[in-house]
């Protein structure tokens, strides 16, 4: 059921945002390097790779430049136009061509670098490459000011990889664990009421059971650490 919804959706979206995506194919095509997508590897569904459609909203060689595939706030490679893609997520858009494919699912853990996917521990990555990796879910909604996350520490890498990273991980367990066409479709509406509405916490009330913030990210600030109310534990969801 869940690949048939994304087909029709997808195939949908697609359809009726041409107006959108057509402009900023041709905007990006006159501006900055000239490159309308961007493809880079993912790891998908069994721990293959697949190319990951972007609109291009950096440098054509930031892979090589910086901190890599992380994205910090304020990076320099970021493109002009690309950083209202980036903040509105549209340069997420070109995705629906993945879902259309099968390489991706509208809801599911989102799809890393190889570099990002090492940072999971060895757990989280064992139960994520189970799924289809998603254009949204859990992880996606929760972690949708991740750059500026990042910033709570001096050490952003280091946070990177030692506290957001794993707490990720246990949220995209979570979504492995309690997958289904009910999950599947309240990730597709609060994906589009955080994007509506930034601030909001609501996915504490709609997603019972998820596994709570280090105590970094909830002195970090931001949705991430700041539940509104007191979910219950991890465990749980599964008896529920």
């Amino acid at each position: 059921m869940q690949r048939l919804l994304d087909i029709v959706f997808s195939g949908l979206a697609l359809l009726v945002l041409s107006p959108l995506l057509v402009p900023i194919a041709i905007i990006l095509r006159l501006t900055g390097e000239g490159e309308v997508f961007y493809v880079q590897q993912r790891i998908g569904q069994g721990g293959g790779t697949f190319g990951l459609y972007k609109f291009a909203t950096m440098l054509k060689n930031s892979p090589s430049l910086g901190t890599g595939t992380v994205t910090v706030k304020n990076d320099p490679r970021v493109l002009p136009i690309g950083r209202f893609l980036r903040k509105t997520k549209i340069n997420e858009l070109p995705q629906l061509l993945n879902i259309f494919k099968g390489e991706m699912s509208i809801v599911g853990p989102r799809p890393q670098t190889q570099r990002c996917f090492d940072a999971f521990p060895a757990r989280s990555q064992a139960e994520i490459i189970k799924v289809r990796p998603g254009l949204s879910g859990v992880g996606s909604i929760v972690f949708r000011d991740e750059e500026e996350l990042m910033h709570a520490s001096a050490e952003p890498e280091r946070f990177y990889d030692e506290v957001i990273m794993p707490y990720k991980g246990a949220l995209e367990e979570w979504y492995v664990a309690n997958q289904g066409l009910g999950t599947y479709l309240k990730c597709i509406v609060l994906t589009a009421w955080v994007v509506l509405v930034p601030g909001s916490t609501v996915f504490w009330r709609v997603f019972r059971g998820l596994p709570m913030p280090p105590p970094e990210l909830v002195a970090a600030g931001g949705a991430v650490g700041a539940p509104a109310t007191a979910p219950l534990p991890a465990t749980a969801a599964a008896t529920e």
